[in-house]
């Protein structure tokens, strides 16, 4: 069971798809940093760690690093800069629907994998159809939710061949 730490985006993107629930049904194991659930999460999905969800302190010396990531770059979110020192603390990936998290996390040498591994893991351990995954899409681009949709398409299209 691998650790993957995750920042606020991927959780918007899976309750705008309807698909909180199921991707706690993989094997992965989510976490995210105290303060990131604390003032991002707590609010308005307090039911995440019922789910499995994890919530993990970071040391000082990982605070102090994400304080230092701010001063290279400029784009993400103190919180979203706090998952990076995270992933890099736990060394393991980081799971983020910020471009330019994802790019900072590529920067700094850190696996990254998006909502798009996150539908596809869930199709591959067949925890939702091809049509789940459509609509959950649907309903992304509905509510503006900034994805790759060519991408989508070509996932999309890989679903119905295999």
């Amino acid at each position: 069971m691998s650790l993957i730490i995750s920042d606020a985006n991927i959780f918007i993107d899976m309750e705008a798809g309807g698909l909180i629930r199921q991707m706690f049904h993989l094997t992965e194991r989510f976490a995210v940093p105290n303060i990131l659930y604390e003032e991002e999460l707590l609010v308005h999905h307090p039911e995440l760690p019922t789910y499995g969800l994890v919530i993990l302190d970071i040391k000082p010396v990982f605070v102090s690093e994400a304080f230092r990531l701010g001063g290279i770059y400029n784009e993400p979110s103190q919180n979203d800069l706090l998952a990076l020192a995270l992933a890099k603390q736990e060394k393991c990936p980081l799971l983020t629907g910020d471009g330019k998290l994802r790019q900072a996390a590529e920067n700094e040498a850190v696996e990254v994998k998006g909502t798009l591994w996150l539908m596809e893991e869930m199709i591959n351990n067949k925890l939702i159809s091809y049509e789940t995954t459509k609509a959950a899409y649907d309903s992304m681009r509905a509510e503006g939710r900034r994805l790759p949709w060519d991408k989508i398409e070509k996932q999309l299209g890989e679903i119905v061949k295999n």
